[in-house]
């Protein structure tokens, strides 16, 4: 769901933004002349692209990107309706000088930078908008959770199937009891963000990236062609690999539906390549989670790389092709799937889906964009968006936790204690909790 912010793109947000109601104004930045909000954009390149459309229908502030390229043909398109947009490689920079000016940031950086943006934003008390993973360790997680908590601002992850209708569908489908007591649940993705081949060799920077604000809080690091714009991810020092990627997406609806909090154990089943500076591109992880209310435990497996075997032989035996990214729900009376962002979502087989009645729709809806939602509440909404930190919060480090399990030993099953933040037993991974940061970039 990545998105430019192309001139087409830009005419077209701002007509919406400009026919739509104006919601309710809250106490403003110092200086704001009208309801709207005063906006900032932290990597307005490639995903940020989709944020930058959302902003310019606010008070558009300021641009933030290492790249200078991006950051110029960003500016060129939203500078007919902001001719005073304010241009920086450095965010931290920019927070210093616009504060004032800037009620909400949208952040969209390599996965290094999502918490040490996020904190900054935080504790001047603006309201976040942070794409996934949330951030880059568990550490940081808790630490942004509740630091928003104590600041009370407005925060929204970017899983946008989490404001959809399917993943709600999904819920009311569960909760109605339509497949009995879920007792494994098994997530995919079929995309490789790791070790896939020999790595380029290191060169200089090119002249258009501010390298050592790309480095950020990474305490060492060496370019080259893969890192910048996109092939980050594979990179254990910078990204978060697959499941960080798709964890946030693919699992949204496990968390949700099955109502879960934190693992007892976790597992790693199997792995396949990766090297010290690149994650693995194959691995399976098992996550043992207890009864919770009237649901009984249940096992929830995460593969990346490739489609798990149950996922081949419901293909094969009910003659369809899922998606390269999905669930499987496995239930005592049915299996269901649900695909990327919740879509798709069906009893297996289709007779059985036809034959089950439908839910009544419990869950609210939202009537906008998921950038859309978290503006809606920065404006002074009682009800938070959708998925604010107090539920993306434990949702990403029920996701991160799987790079503590990509460490482990294949078959060492592992205790968990969610409320510490501790692997009992194994403080080899509990070293992997909390990274080091390069001075003036720490969370």
């Amino acid at each position: 769901m990545a998105g430019k912010c192309s001139r087409r793109s830009f005419v077209k947000r701002a007509a919406m933004v400009a026919g739509a109601a104006v919601c309710a104004p809250y106490v403003m930045a110092d200086g704001a002349p009208n309801s709207k909000l005063g906006t900032a954009v932290i990597g307005s390149g490639g995903q940020g692209g989709a944020s930058v459309n959302e902003a310019v229908g606010e008070r558009l502030i300021a641009l933030v990107d290492v790249d200078d390229n991006r950051l110029a043909e960003t500016t060129k398109n939203v500078s007919k309706a902001h001719p005073n947009v304010k241009t920086y490689f450095d965010y931290r920079k920019m927070l210093d000088e616009c504060h004032k000016d800037i009620d909400a940031v949208f952040i969209a950086t390599p996965d290094q930078h999502h918490a040490p943006a996020a904190i900054r934003c935080i504790d001047l008390g603006k309201h976040v908008y942070v794409e996934k993973p949330m951030a880059y360790c568990l550490y940081e997680v808790r630490k942004l959770t509740e630091s928003a908590r104590a600041k009370k601002v407005m925060t929204q992850l970017g899983n946008q199937g989490h404001s959809g209708e399917e993943y709600r569908r999904l819920c009311e489908y569960i909760w109605a009891g339509a497949i009995g007591q879920v007792k494994e649940t098994h997530s995919w993705t079929t995309w490789k963000f790791g070790n896939d081949g020999k790595q380029p060799p290191n060169s200089a920077p090119p002249k258009n990236l501010h390298w050592d604000e790309w480095l950020g809080p990474t305490l060492t690091g060496e370019y080259n062609s893969e890192l910048h714009p996109m092939w980050w991810r594979k990179y254990i020092n910078y990204g978060t690999g697959s499941t960080g990627d798709q964890g946030c997406h693919v699992m949204d609806g496990v968390f949700w539906a099955l109502k879960l909090k934190s693992p007892t154990t976790f597992e790693l089943i199997e792995q396949r390549a990766g090297s010290k500076d690149r994650w693995p591109v194959l691995n399976t992880i098992r996550y043992d989670f207890p009864a919770r209310g009237d649901m009984g435990p249940v096992s929830v497996y995460w593969h990346d790389g490739c489609k798990p075997p149950i996922c081949l032989e419901l293909e094969k035996k009910n003659n369809r092709k899922f998606e390269d990214h999905g669930t499987i729900y496995v239930g005592e009376k049915g299996t269901m799937y649900t695909g990327q962002y919740g879509g798709g979502i069906r009893i297996i087989p289709e007779e059985q889906h036809k034959a089950t009645p439908q839910p009544p729709k419990t869950i609210p809806r939202i009537r906008t964009s998921h950038r859309g939602d978290f503006l809606r509440a920065c404006k002074g909404s009682d009800v938070p968006p959708s998925s604010n930190f107090e539920y993306s919060g434990p949702l990403t480090e029920f996701v991160l936790l799987g790079h503590l399990a990509y460490m482990s030993k294949p078959g060492q099953k592992v205790e968990w204690d969610g409320e510490k933040m501790e692997a009992k037993g194994a403080p080899e991974l509990n070293k992997l909790i909390k990274r080091e940061y390069r001075k003036g970039w720490e969370v």
